[in-house]
C-alpha cells in the first residue's frame, strides 16, 4: 500500500485530491493573513510566482500528486504544520504591518547571539523530526502514519531550510 499509486478519478485519488487540496489551501490561507503582499515569504519560488502563479502551479502539483498517496500525506501534513505556524504569528504580522514585522524581527535577531538562535532553530527542527522519525520508527511501513511521520521530519527540514534562507538574506543584503 505505501508504495501504490491510485488510478486517476477513483475515489481514493479524490480522497487524496481533497486532502491534498485543503492542506494547500491552508498553506495559502495562512501566508495571506500573514504576508499579503509575500514581503515576509520565505520560500524565494513562492515569492517569485506570486498568488496567481503560485495558485496555479499548487492545483497542477495536487493533480498530480493525488495520484501517490505516500506523498499526497507528506505533503499534506508539512502544509498544515507550516499553516499552523503561520497562523501563530499572523495576527501580529497583519496588526503592525509587513514591513514593520520584517525590521522588528531583524531587529530582535541583530541583538541575539547567533549562537543562540540556531540552538533553538535546530532544537525546535530536532523535535518535530524525533517526533515524525518515532512515528515511522513503529508505523509498520503502513501508509498513514509513515506519510505523517515523513511529513513532520518533511516540516523540520523546511522550517530550518526557509529560516536559514530569511536570515542569510537579512545577514547578506542584495547588493
Amino acid at each position: 500500500m505505501i508504495a501504490d499509486v491510485v488510478p486517476f478519478g477513483s475515489e481514493a485519488y479524490v480522497i487524496f485530491l481533497v486532502l491534498l487540496i485543503v492542506s494547500r489551501a491552508m498553506d495559502f490561507l495562512s501566508t495571506w493573513v500573514a504576508t499579503p503582499n509575500l514581503l515576509l515569504e520565505a520560500n524565494p519560488i513562492a515569492r517569485k510566482l506570486g498568488w496567481r502563479w503560485g495558485i496555479l502551479v499548487n492545483v497542477a502539483l495536487c493533480v498530480g500528486f493525488a495520484m501517490w498517496p505516500l506523498p499526497a500525506v507528506i505533503i499534506s501534513t508539512t502544509s498544515v504544520l507550516v499553516a499552523a505556524r503561520n497562523f501563530q504569528s499572523a495576527w501580529i504580522m497583519r496588526a503592525i504591518g509587513e514591513d514593520t514585522y520584517r525590521l522588528w524581527i531583524s531587529e530582535r535577531l541583530g541583538e541575539t547571539p547567533m549562537a543562540l538562535f540556531l540552538f533553538c532553530l535546530f532544537a525546535q527542527a530536532l523535535l518535530f523530526a524525533a517526533v515524525g522519525g518515532v512515528l515511522i520508527w513503529f508505523s509498520d511501513l503502513r501508509l498513514v502514519p509513515t506519510g505523517i511521520g515523513m511529513g513532520l521530519v518533511a516540516y523540520a527540514v523546511t522550517v530550518v531550510l526557509y529560516t536559514l534562507i530569511s536570515v542569510w538574506r537579512h545577514r547578506h543584503p542584495a547588493r
